[in-house]
């Protein structure tokens, strides 16, 4: 049978090749916002999709549709539970960019720690002084992880056999402290943020994360501690990191993920000198890019099929859709 799919925004050529191995019509978009996707996506089976906003209004409005599959890992731009209700399939590209996003983290940590961006920017000024300013070593100092998922996982690991960091993870469910090959986990958030020397982000957003390091929690961090944001801008309380920062209460940051997606060009947070910035490209390497087009095309095949995906991110309560 030959399907529809609306393609928001382009993908790597490997998503796009398994669609059309199907036979399917492959649509590409020509705009994120609300007006243009339903338009575009009226008459189609799927929507594969990076960056727009599926809300229930564009899912009512397209009858046959069946399949909604995420560029990525989050899926905070798709009103899940609508989608549920109506018997739409959500998919992500869960395995995907992991150990990409692991990497850039570990990356940022040894930017921070070395001071890596200041003598880039100081010799290029002209400043040959501004070697007088010292790095730090890793190895010894503390990494608190906020998520200890496959992510953060990940960090953990590449920085406790790597870097010879201590690691110290937030868990939450957890009813006790807990020893593992790389380091402590506990429930105790509060002990996870005042023991970090840096500490990372690898939480997903959901209600119970959004400000998750509110203004009260940043005020735990160590005056010499930088924070590592490469999972949600939303779940970090922006202006309070914003002026605590500004504030030199803790020692810096590097975010590549803000409040919102993308930041507007007068945000503080981006001229600040104590702070590394990127714009959400943590998980931006040609494989992963790549695993991420795939699985994303994946989750459409295998619903369209009729088969379980392999990465589902809900379970539609079954109604007949039109094809």
């Amino acid at each position: 049978m030959s399907y529809k799919v609306l393609i928001t925004e382009d993908i790597n050529e490997s998503g796009k090749e398994l669609l059309r191995e199907q036979g399917y019509e492959i649509r590409m978009g020509t705009g994120i916002d609300e007006e243009t996707v339903l338009k575009e996506a009226s008459d189609c089976d799927a929507i594969l999709t990076r960056n727009a906003t599926i809300s229930r209004r564009i899912m009512e409005n397209c009858p046959k549709l069946k399949a909604i599959s995420m560029h990525g890992v989050g899926v905070n731009g798709i009103d899940v539970k609508s989608a549920t209700e109506l018997g739409i399939q959500v998919t992500n590209a869960a395995k995907a960019n992991q150990n990409s996003v692991a990497e850039y983290t570990i990356g940022l940590i040894l930017l921070l720690a070395k001071r890596t961006f200041e003598y880039n920017e100081g010799l290029k000024a002209g400043n040959w002084e501004i070697r007088s300013i010292c790095g730090m070593d890793l190895e010894g100092k503390t990494l608190g992880i906020i998520g200890v998922g496959t992510i953060g996982t990940m960090v953990a690991k590449k920085a406790f056999y790597g870097l010879g960091m201590n690691v110290i993870g937030h868990k939450r469910r957890l009813t006790k402290p807990m020893k593992t090959e790389y380091g402590i986990l506990t429930n105790d958030l509060d002990e996870v943020i005042r023991s970090a020397d840096f500490l990372s982000l690898h939480v997903p957003l959901t209600s119970s994360t959004r400000n998750l390091l509110s203004a009260e929690k940043l005020a735990l961090m160590k005056p010499t501690a930088y924070l590592i944001n490469t999972a949600r801008g939303e779940v970090t309380d922006e202006k309070a990191l914003t002026k605590i920062l500004a504030e030199k209460k803790i020692a810096g940051a590097a975010i590549d993920v803000f409040d919102g997606g993308i930041p507007n060009m007068n945000n503080p947070i981006l001229h600040l000198d104590n702070v590394i910035v990127s714009p959400h490209t943590a998980a931006f390497t040609g494989r992963s890019l790549e695993r991420m087009s795939y699985q994303a095309a994946l989750g459409i095949v295998e619903t369209l099929k009729g088969q379980v995906p392999t990465f589902p991110v809900n379970n539609p309560n079954p109604i007949d859709k039109a094809s």
